[in-house]
């Protein structure tokens, strides 16, 4: 075994290098731009890197790196001096303060599920605010994410158990689009023998939007009828209808039974889909125990606020049958090496990057740290607390029912829980009580037909409820307080029928029933986040995912109230701050991608290319060319790719690449011919998947121009091209960004995710609109997400992430990406062959190993990964895109010390690895084989190993001066398929299988 060299010497002079001098140093006048705080590499480090490779300066590198012709030539322009010099971190803070002070944040009743909340402090201080939450990556390395997938499992019990139903994933983007993959599940689970969904006109307006939009593409009929019509409209057109949609409560309130709707529908062959309120839940009996084949819904008002839409956990909940369409991400139990419990990722085999083409479904980003947040709020709270909140929420509307009556209104539904729809008789006295209402600072639904919508919620008081009463005695003319029989309480569940309440108890499981002191809690969240690894402990170079700096300063204005306190159907005027964010976020992303029309609303990177892609075919459709249904997509191309295709109703034909990783421009130019009549779009990544800047990226572009075709861009890679050349200038013509990647906003576990889009001019008409918040008209898309702005209250962090860089510092990150990969592959490329590279032999901002020549010495790909976990690291992005591989992307965020560590472990494993081929040690009985190592193997006195306990827990010098312990062994995750178990009650039950084998 070959020892690290490293250690708190050599690291000290690293730093004091690294801050030694240049252009970025702080002066005497003023403390160092933001981006020297960003970028890992001070003057000397980059000196250092650019003396490695050969190179005078990064201009030198990028003018090797990247084509000429592409180049963008002049700095980026935001049209604001400050903003192009690059805001200090007080600057940015102060003016995003003064765009949270334009807002008005009044009290929100307006409901459409979207609820004020209170979040625990301790939730949100220990887990909603802290790096070590959300800076953490998608738990595909299983053993470093036990925590983060415990939280989760935690969130699939409480879903299963107020669902009532089987099997439960580990979140979706937000309810509405939950409500359209729900969709999609029933149309594949009939095997598209059925084309029309029933759904209840009381659903959530913005649910009955995305899910139309996420039905066009697939031909899918929409057929949307009044509650008291499902049963007759199933009986005229059973044979055709595939599935039903309700909403319970209903969007006004109304509490029904849906238990005779959803039998009717199975006795005609269709599935029954629910979309609830959680809370609600708590007091009515569960879905699934009144005939729901799937359930829908969000889990916002466990303690995430409003933030003008997001993000917040959404889920979804299915019976065993269906188990293998449900979309996105499973945490399951299995066991580990020593047999002992263990977490993963359950039937992996559905991830689109896997079944492209064939996905169901393009989900790849969930809501894990809102789900985290939600999880915590149930154990917080335990099933006692929730029952309080819940009949104390649905008492004070029971209140302001009564005290409505005694002013002579009427409501539209006797039966409720937390909502009423006040009847006014006028349109007058609605825009009276509106009116009197936002005076007050009161926010209430307008209906627009003489009613109005008031939701109560966890905040709520009987204060507020009096201040409800006097809105609308006002408006009624009577200028007296509310009296005493006018604010009588009501028992608190007359209003909830008594058929359709809970019986029986909820979240039994010992998790849910023992953190009720702050300590103990406090503790518990502190376990959980030690046996993760994020960026808090060490770099995550994965390839294609960019996880680089969050930093604080971006980070802190997410929870301020003027940004998370945001309905995010509030009007306009109450919203002003936030809607000039956003409109200043929209022009820098165009002057970035060089295509002028942006929209924020896609939540998700998988999201943005679903949007895209709509948008184009919504182009050709109005061209008249409505045929154009053929999408080009290169081999190497993201694996949401495919599925985010079908998805958009076209059809994949590959394009192949060469042997150097690129487009094979004759195959291009045959398959584009061939489809010519049909052809709708390629989709491009750029930098390419394989990790290079192609050369022909404008005759690619102009080959699919020639045949009528559109260019749409995956932006994951933006990376390595802002400030240095832009999609829009070399012929895309619409792209989505990560802002989750290339604009710091946290991967969070596995979202929160952004993925706007930018679009040419002559797209820029069908945009996504949002017409249930005025947003768009006959040409526009339709909704692709709940709410107009997506996930609002995280666009602050990527406002202030271009604000606080400016022109220079967004290049300067680019550069240095592509310089830090460049470095890594250098120091790395005698050891491990570097697949693929570009023009002067040089990388992107990721390069690709090729680990296949060790396959025929036994070691595997997933042996090196692992074995990295007992070097304190993460692995880089394991076999794809190319099987066999790790694609590495250390981003501009990471210094040259930390690149040198990380390239000497992979060299110090490399050298493990020629003992095996050498025949020195047998793979079975090798560190990489058994990696990786837990403090438990290590403490056992059984050690019948052929290597010492030192060489498996502390290969390098600084593993003994910090030491991340790998909480459980390498993970069986066939058994676990084998063994499928998703709620907390699988713990017990692997150990007793495990124990009995």
């Amino acid at each position: 075994m070959t020892e690290v060299a490293s250690g708190r010497t050599a690291a000290l002079a690293s730093t004091a290098a690294r801050n030694a001098g240049g252009e970025n140093a702080a002066s005497p006048s003023g403390p160092a731009p933001f981006r020297r705080r960003h970028n890992g590499p001070g003057p000397a480090e980059v000196a250092a890197m650019l003396g490695e490779l050969g190179l005078a300066s990064l201009d030198e590198l990028v003018d090797r790196a990247v084509p000429r012709a592409i180049r963008l030539g002049r700095p980026l322009a935001f049209g604001d001096a400050s903003i192009d010099r690059g805001l200090t971190e007080r600057e940015a803070l102060d003016r995003l303060r003064a765009m949270a002070s334009e807002n008005q944040v009044r009290r929100s009743f307006a409901g459409m599920g979207y609820h004020a909340c209170t979040t625990p402090p301790v939730i949100q201080r220990n887990v909603l605010e802290n790096p070590g939450w959300y800076t953490a990556y998608t738990p595909y390395q299983a053993e470093i994410a036990q925590g983060r997938l415990e939280a989760l499992l935690n969130f699939q019990t409480l879903v299963l158990d107020l669902t009532g139903l089987e099997v439960a994933n580990a979140s979706l983007l937000d309810e509405a689009t939950a409500a359209a993959e729900a969709m999609s599940l029933c149309y594949y689970a009939l095997r598209e023998k059925r084309r029309r969904f029933l759904v209840a006109a009381d659903c959530h307006p913005q649910t009955i939007e995305v899910v139309s939009t996420r039905a066009w593409p697939l031909d899918i009929e929409i057929e949307v009828a009044e509650p008291h019509e499902l049963e007759t409209r199933l009986a005229a057109s059973g044979s055709e209808i595939f599935a039903v949609l309700l909403q319970t409560p209903g969007t006004d309130g109304a509490v029904r039974d849906p238990a005779p709707v959803f039998a009717r529908a199975r006795e005609l062959g269709a599935l029954a889909v629910a979309a609830v309120d959680p809370l609600a839940t708590v007091l009515l009996r569960s879905p699934g125990e009144l005939g729901a084949d799937v359930a829908v819904g969000s889990l916002q008002r466990f303690g995430m606020p409003m933030g003008f839409g997001g993000p917040h956990a959404a889920f979804i909940a299915v019976r065993e049958a269906h188990k293998r369409l449900l979309p996105g991400r499973v945490v399951g139990v299995s066991k580990d090496a020593g047999g002992r419990p263990a977490l993963r990722l359950a039937m992996q085999t559905r991830e689109q990057h896997i079944r492209r083409e064939k996905a169901t479904s393009n989900i790849c980003t969930a809501q894990v740290l809102p789900a985290v947040v939600a999880s915590m709020y149930a154990v917080y709270h335990g099933p006692e607390g929730l029952r309080g909140i819940a009949s104390q929420v649905h008492g004070l509307a029971a209140s302001l029912a009564t005290g409505l009556g005694a002013l002579g209104l009427g409501l539209r539904h006797a039966s409720f829980f937390d909502t009423v729809r006040v009847e006014l008789g006028s349109l007058e006295r609605e825009r009276a009580v509106l009116e009197h209402a936002r005076r007050g600072g009161l926010e209430l639904r307008p209906f627009g037909d003489g009613s109005v919508g008031v939701a109560l919620d966890e905040t709520t008081t009987p204060g507020d409820v009096e201040a409800l009463l006097a809105v609308f005695a006002a408006a009624a003319g009577d200028s007296g307080q509310p009296t005493a029989n006018r604010r009588a309480t009501d028992p608190g569940a007359e209003h909830l029928p008594q058929a359709l309440q809970r019986r029986g108890t909820i979240l039994d499981h010992e998790v849910f029933q023992r953190y009720r002191s702050e300590t103990e809690l406090l503790r518990y969240l502190h376990r959980l986040e030690s046996k993760d690894l994020s960026l808090t402990t060490s770099m995550i170079p994965l390839g294609s995912c960019t996880m680089k700096l969050n930093a604080t300063a971006e980070m802190m204005p997410v929870t301020w109230p003027g940004f998370a306190e945001l309905h995010p159907f509030a009007p306009p005027e109450a919203t002003a701050g936030m809607l000039r964010l956003c409109r200043e976020l929209e022009e820098w992303l165009a002057e970035i991608t060089g295509l002028p029309a942006v929209s924020l609303q896609p939540n998700a990177g998988s999201q943005g290319e679903y949007s895209g892609l709509l948008v184009i075919r919504r182009f050709h459709e109005r061209r008249g060319e409505g045929h154009r249904r053929v999408c080009l997509i290169p081999t190497s191309a993201h694996g949401t790719n495919p599925a985010s295709a079908v998805m958009a109703g076209l059809r994949v034909v590959s394009v192949a690449c060469d042997d150097n990783g690129n487009i094979d421009l004759s195959d291009l130019r045959s398959k584009a011919e061939k489809h010519s009549r049909d052809l709708a779009a390629l989709m491009v990544t750029y930098p390419s998947t394989h990790g290079v800047f192609e050369e022909e990226i404008r005759s690619i572009c102009d080959v699919v121009h020639e045949h009528g075709g559109q260019v749409y861009l995956d932006g994951a890679n933006m990376n390595a091209q802002v400030g240095l050349c832009r999609p829009g200038d070399y012929g895309a013509d619409v792209c989505h960004l990560n802002l989750h990647k290339t604009f710091c906003i946290p991967h969070g576990g596995g979202g929160p995710g952004m993925g706007p889009i930018a679009a040419a001019p002559h797209l820029a008409p069908y945009l996504p609109g949002h017409r249930t918040a005025g947003i768009g008209d006959e040409q526009s898309l339709g909704a692709v997400s709940a709410t107009p702005y997506g996930s609002g209250a995280i666009l602050p962090i990527s406002w202030a992430y271009i604000a606080m860089m400016g022109s220079e510092g967004l290049a300067e990150a680019s550069k240095i990406a592509v310089l830090n990969a460049n470095y890594m592959a250098r120091r790395l490329q005698d050891h491990y062959p570097v697949l693929y590279r570009g023009r002067g032999r040089l990388v992107a901002h990721e390069c690709i190993l090729d680990l296949r020549p060790l396959e025929r010495s036994g070691i595997k790909v997933e042996d090196v990964a692992k074995r990295l976990m007992d070097y304190g690291f993460h692995a880089p992005t394991v076999s794809w895109p190319v099987t066999g591989t790790l694609m590495l992307e250390p981003t501009e965020s990471e210094s040259k010390e930390e690149l040198d560590r990380y390239c000497d472990a992979l060299i110090a494993i490399r050298d493990e690895a020629r003992e095996i081929e050498q025949g020195r040690v047998a793979v079975e009985d090798s560190p990489l084989r058994r990696a990786p190592h837990t403090a438990f193997e290590l403490a056992h006195e059984d050690w019948n190993r052929p290597y010492s306990r030192e060489q498996a827990a502390f290969p390098s010098a600084w593993t003994r001066e910090h030491k991340y312990w790998p909480p459980v062994a390498r993970i069986d995750a066939a058994w676990g398929d084998r063994n499928l178990f998703c709620s907390c009650a699988g713990l017990e039950a692997v150990a007793e299988l495990a124990g009995s084998e």
